[in-house]
């Protein structure tokens, strides 16, 4: 009697503190208080705001002025939370909740999913993942892979700065990122993608792979790198260097652009001291224009082509 007494006490204090917003269910309830802690089992649901969590079994820790602290759920429990028509969903071995901070932290095979209506826009998988649902930021680490739409990605961390209904704001990736949208691949090792304007921007030692219709690859190594989605094209900065078929072309920036009917990346504008290479042909010069389909390229500002082997080419014909 004494024990289901205190528990009610504490119970009261907690939700006189977050104004009703608490509610705690289980089959049974025990409280030890050399622990501190309150043990659920069976069916247990807990309610805070819009998040409710669910398991087999929790238990929360108490602090010395009664208040409850840190909820931890075991065995698999699984939350979500609704906020206008988005669902934002979370399964793993092990969820804990902070009462205090509104804090849930995943850890063990942990998957989250971001649905508008019935659709899933947003899943991400790690080995672990906390989200703050005050600030509505969340940090997942560990095998970290997201898919949202047509985009997939894998990196060791991953930023995700959600709106108050729910929507994708912005989207990091932290360590050995790789980014696939269709035929395209991206590498790097910081990418930071904006879902609102579909922009997305890559810095550290990039490689980014675009494969066109009949199976040619465009490929761009760069110390960093954007990229626009809706008009398809590329700035690239430091170091750049591309491969097509038999062109090989380097400079410290580049646009690429696509072609206007196919939408496939096809314009290529190095700027600053370029150099392209065609077969044993060197082209150097301060403005370069290549296309990928005809074949062709401008040079303009202190052109200067170098030749290479061609004294041995001559021997061949004697």
């Amino acid at each position: 009697m004494k024990k289901i007494l205190l528990i009610s006490l504490i119970l009261m204090s907690t939700l006189a503190v977050f104004a009703a917003d608490l509610v705690i269910e289980s089959k049974t309830q025990t409280f030890s208080e050399k622990e501190k802690k309150i043990k659920l089992d069976g069916g247990v649901t807990v309610k805070m705001d819009n998040l409710t969590v669910q398991s087999p079994k929790a238990d929360v820790t108490v602090r010395r002025n009664n208040r409850l602290d840190t909820a931890t759920f075991y065995d698999k429990p699984y939350a979500f939370e609704i906020n206008a028509n988005k669902k934002r969903e979370v399964k793993a071995n092990i969820l804990q909740v902070s009462l205090i901070n509104k804090i849930v932290r995943a850890e063990g095979d942990t998957q989250s999913v971001i649905t508008e209506g019935n659709t899933p826009i947003v899943v991400i998988n790690a080995d672990e993942q906390e989200y703050d649902t005050k600030s509505n930021i969340m940090v997942a680490k560990g095998s970290v892979g997201i898919k949202y739409k047509d985009i997939e990605s894998f990196s060791d961390k991953a930023v995700i700065i959600a709106d108050t209904k729910g929507g994708l704001k912005k989207i990091d990736l932290i360590g050995n990122a790789k980014v696939k949208q269709e035929q395209n691949v991206s590498e790097g090792h910081h990418f930071v993608y904006n879902p609102v304007t579909e922009e997305m921007s890559v810095s550290g030692n990039t490689k980014t792979v675009a494969i066109s219709d009949d199976g040619k690859k465009l490929t761009i190594h760069s110390d960093y790198q954007q990229y626009n989605k809706t008009q398809n094209s590329y700035i690239c900065n430091g170091h750049v260097k591309i491969w097509f078929d038999e062109y090989y072309a380097q400079g410290p920036k580049v646009s690429v652009f696509p072609d206007t009917n196919t939408g496939k990346p096809n314009e290529v504008y190095f700027v600053g001291r370029s150099k392209i290479v065609q077969g044993e042909k060197d082209i150097i010069a301060d403005k370069i224009r290549m296309t990928l389909d005809p074949k062709d390229f401008e040079a303009e500002g202190n052109v200067r082509t170098i030749i290479h082997n061609i004294d041995t080419k001559e021997d061949d014909y004697l």
